[in-house]
């Protein structure tokens, strides 16, 4: 057994695990079918598991063409950084203290805006919490906005049709609202330091043009969901309006999420600054929600996952990147970031020596302007599934569905940042 083989049978694995997320839908609809193994097809089903459960074949495979010791060594060569972090991040994000704190500001916002709250409060969830993610960074802005986005919209009454257009949206405008500074989106991240793209140089070559993107689609996708916005609360946590969290508890999250961000390539610091939490939330669990563990740690084990295949797909990829011409890598990274996570995209792209500006610009634009297309093309994605399918039929977030309410969100952040 030679590498060459390792490296096919890795890409047809690759290819298999992409198959199963569109057919994620179709396994669900199994299990009502064949009760006796709902099970099975429950598991297979949950699009959060779909890339662990086959890297996990890809290591089985790889031990058995050569060896053991050499599948153990490519597995513990992978760097699981930012799994750790969109882990931490989520649970942090969504406790209740900051998800309120948040969610107080959009609302004391939305009512001075001259429109009803309700349709105010989801321009908001779609547009100001995406360009947060410029700060907070994109997992965290993910987690917010969808918590703050599923009572309003992501409900049975609403049109299977219009939520998957607002599922488009939100993910696309979380994509490229992480590119107004140069450390919140993970394809900026993994180029920024090798060229030299500072916060500045993202405000004025991407952050600007993605903010107009992310207000415009903000806005389609509101007025197509205005009839079908409800008036009830923004979320509904078992506890009456009038409780609330006191300020230094308050106070303490936001420092321990801030210490998160600010340290979140650093996976010793921020996993004792998680841990810390977690003891704080227990000290002080009469001012808590239950943590979002089970949805983190599914979406933990999908990112790291696509690491572990993704880590075997460079011989494939990188002639791709490496081979077209500005123009044709704008549209080949669009393209690719469907069946690729971006940040891996622009990771290969930084490893091409001499590669012009031109070509910078447009491999990262077109990265982020395809984050949305499918759920594993930005690594905030996963976690926006796992928060917001019980919203859909069969509590499952169809593929094709994904694919086709982000085209037009697509086109409008490409236009963007192709034209402008």
């Amino acid at each position: 057994m030679t590498q060459t083989f390792v490296e096919w049978m890795a890409a047809a694995i690759f290819a298999i695990a992409l198959l199963h997320t569109f057919a994620a839908k179709q396994f669900e609809r199994l299990s009502h079918r064949f009760p006796r193994h709902a099970g099975l097809f429950h598991l297979l089903g949950e699009v959060e598991v779909v890339f662990g459960f086959w890297a996990m074949v890809l290591i089985v495979g790889m031990s058995l063409a050569v060896g053991g010791d050499q599948a153990l060594a490519y597995a513990e060569s992978r760097n699981y950084t930012e799994p750790l972090f969109v882990f931490v991040v989520m649970v942090m994000a969504a406790s209740r203290p900051v998800l309120r704190t948040v969610m107080a500001g959009v609302h004391s916002i939305a009512e001075r805006l001259p429109f009803s709250t309700p349709l105010a409060t989801a321009w908001l969830g779609l547009a100001a919490v995406p360009l947060l993610g410029s700060l907070i960074t994109e997992p965290a802005a993910m987690t917010i906005a969808a918590l703050m986005l599923a009572p309003r919209i992501f409900r049975p009454h609403v049109p299977e049709g219009a939520k998957y257009l607002a599922l488009g949206v939100l993910f696309v405008n979380i994509s490229i609202g992480g590119t107004l500074t140069s450390y919140a989106a993970p394809p900026v991240l993994m180029v920024a330091t090798t060229w030299q793209w500072d916060s500045a140089f993202m405000f004025t070559h991407f952050g600007w043009k993605a903010a107009l993107a992310v207000v415009v689609n903000a806005t389609v996708a509101t007025l197509v969901l205005g009839p079908h916005l409800g008036s009830g609360p923004l979320v509904n946590d078992g506890l009456p309006k009038e409780t609330r969290v006191p300020l230094p508890v308050v106070a303490i999250h936001l420092g321990l999420l801030a210490g998160v961000v600010v340290f979140a390539h650093h996976p010793v610091i921020f996993l004792g600054l998680f841990l810390l939490f977690m003891g704080f939330t227990q000290a002080y669990r009469e001012h808590q929600n239950p943590l979002i563990l089970k949805e983190a740690l599914l979406v933990a084990f999908f990112l790291a996952g696509l690491v572990v295949l993704g880590g075997m797909q460079a011989w494939w990829l990188q002639p791709i990147v490496s081979g077209l011409e500005p123009v044709a890598l704008f549209f080949g990274a669009l393209g690719l970031t469907a069946i690729t996570d971006n940040a891996a995209l622009t990771y290969l792209g930084s490893l091409i020596a001499g590669i012009s500006d031109e070509a910078k610009y447009m491999l990262v634009a077109g990265a982020v302007a395809g984050g949305g297309l499918t759920v594993i093309a930005n690594a905030p994605n996963p976690a926006g599934v796992a928060l917001l399918k019980r919203g859909f039929a069969d509590e499952t977030v169809s593929a094709v569905g994904l694919l086709l309410g982000a085209l037009g969100p697509t086109a409008v952040a490409a236009a963007a940042f192709w034209l402008l």
